[in-house]
């Protein structure tokens, strides 16, 4: 089955759920996550949410926050309590890789659904909702409550803002349409705060982050007449300033914000992987970039994540992959 249809059906028939999304989460991933939790647990049903770690700083005032369960023990002993059909949802999530080391477990359980709005996500569910043209999973779980027939709380409006607030870059990016401000007034409506929840998102920062912002802005480097810009995080700087790179949340924005600027770049050297988070104006569909290296995303907001090779050695790599693409 497909659709929103397919996503109503297989809710309004079902009692217990375990809903999922990505590793690293963001705000969007959290939001439909808490949001779509708040929404089954009012309509009676039972619901687990995992998330493979913790819960980032940034998201940690979102409703429910303290609800989301981390360790596949959990998982498991939910399955053994509950009578009857489990279904899994996951929620934001390109492709099962996304889903981290719980992925195999997690899709062994049925029926699985997908919910998304990632291009390229080819549906790797039994019940696949997937709309790339969305602005985020966030609007189209506001959709899939109006299906269903019933109502926000201020607890699921927040988080379902939240979720709609950063996927559009505060309603800045391409993706936002007539739409997201109808979604983003009907959550007012039903009881979510903007102020609050910007203040929370972009006022709240601890040190750790500022002197790691610092940092990596020192990393800043212009390729391509200035038409793209790159930062990246070290290991050694997360030691530095205390900070982890959960703390790195919306750097990306910093090359992006410059005039010349098409293709915004940011590697994120972790233990064992290197992550890389790539933007573009318009002229540049860094989906494409990201697909060459095993990732995938938006037109306009693509990452991917590597290993076995060292930073200036990818970075090398990507910024020819970035200049074929954009001078092709």
């Amino acid at each position: 089955m497909t659709g929103i249809e397919g996503a109503v059906g297989l809710i309004a028939r079902s009692e217990k759920f375990i809903l999922v999304t990505h590793i690293k989460p963001d705000g969007d991933a959290l939001g439909s996550l808490l949001g779509l939790a708040d929404v089954l647990r009012s309509m009676g049903k039972r619901v687990l949410c995992y998330l493979e770690e913790e819960v980032p700083e940034l998201y940690r005032f979102l409703p429910g926050a303290t609800l989301i369960e981390t360790s596949l023990t959990a998982v498991r002993n939910f399955q053994r309590t509950v009578c009857g059909e489990i279904v899994v949802i996951a929620l934001d999530c390109g492709d099962m890789n996304r889903l981290g080391k719980s992925g195999p477990l997690l899709r062994d359980i049925h029926p699985f659904s997908v919910i998304d709005h990632h291009k390229g996500n080819g549906g790797f569910g039994d019940v696949n909702w997937i709309e790339p043209h969305r602005s985020s999973t966030g609007e189209m779980i506001v959709d899939l409550v109006e299906e269903l027939g019933v109502g926000l709380s201020p607890r699921a409006a927040t988080c379902l803002y939240t979720a709609l607030v950063t996927d559009t870059g505060s309603f800045r990016y391409a993706s936002t349409s007539s739409h997201t401000y109808r979604v983003a007034a009907r959550l007012v409506e039903c009881g979510a705060e903007p102020g609050k929840i910007n203040e929370q998102l972009y006022d709240n920062y601890p040190l750790k982050r500022l002197l790691l912002m610092q940092q990596v802005l020192g990393t800043l480097r212009m390729f391509a007449d200035d038409r793209i810009g790159v930062i990246c995080v070290r290991r050694s700087m997360l030691e530095q300033t205390g900070a982890s790179l959960a703390d790195t949340e919306n750097f990306i924005n910093l090359p992006r914000a410059v005039n010349t600027v098409q293709v915004a770049v940011f590697f994120k050297e972790g233990e064992d992987m290197i992550s890389v988070s790539l933007r573009s104006r318009g002229d540049c569909d860094v989906s494409i970039v990201a697909a060459r290296f095993g990732g995938g995303g938006h037109a306009l907001a693509s990452g991917f994540r590597v290993d076995g090779i060292g930073l200036d050695d990818l970075q090398n790599k990507v910024l020819r992959e970035l200049l074929l693409q954009l001078d092709g």
